[in-house]
């Protein structure tokens, strides 16, 4: 049985996050948006890649974060998520790591931590405690769905 898992790692506002590398189709540099009118703050906007167009959803909108500062550009991490590709906008890339899993490495998928706000534990699908960080394991098609982060913004009409 194998016990390695691959994750592609990112950070949004000082945290780091994975993704399974199955999950992930490619990792770009900013990328020109298209805004999308009267779409969920979440979304913010549109990408061109190769001809394929692609929703970009933000993820610090997404959890609820501050917004970026105007002079920092998102990098995008595109992932497959329900049969489409979507954009995760994040602040920075980290690199592909891997995790053995196996029982004598004493790491394993855990429940994420009761003070990480509860939406990002919606998105999560667990935490793994590594020597250097703690590796909030995000679940793509979760963190995709903006029609649940709809329901925990303030302010407007959606």
């Amino acid at each position: 049985m194998d016990h390695q898992s691959q994750y592609c790692t990112f950070w949004v506002d000082g945290l780091f996050f994975g993704v399974p590398v199955s999950s992930v189709q490619e990792v770009l540099r900013y990328q020109q948006l298209t805004v999308v009118p009267s779409a969920p703050e979440a979304i913010q906007g549109l990408i061109n890649l190769r001809g394929q167009i692609v929703t970009a959803v933000d993820l610090r909108y997404r959890l609820g974060l501050p917004a970026r500062a105007d002079d920092a550009l998102p990098m995008n991490v595109i992932v497959r998520s329900r049969g489409e590709v979507v954009s995760l906008l994040v602040d920075d890339i980290g690199d592909v790591i891997t995790v053995d899993t196996s029982p004598r490495s004493g790491l394993e998928l855990e429940p994420a931590p009761a003070n990480v706000p509860s939406v990002v534990q919606d998105v999560v699908s667990g935490v793994l405690a590594l020597p250097e960080a703690v590796l909030l394991v995000l679940d793509a098609d979760r963190a995709a769905d903006v029609s649940v982060a709809l329901e925990t913004t303030t302010g407007g009409t959606p």
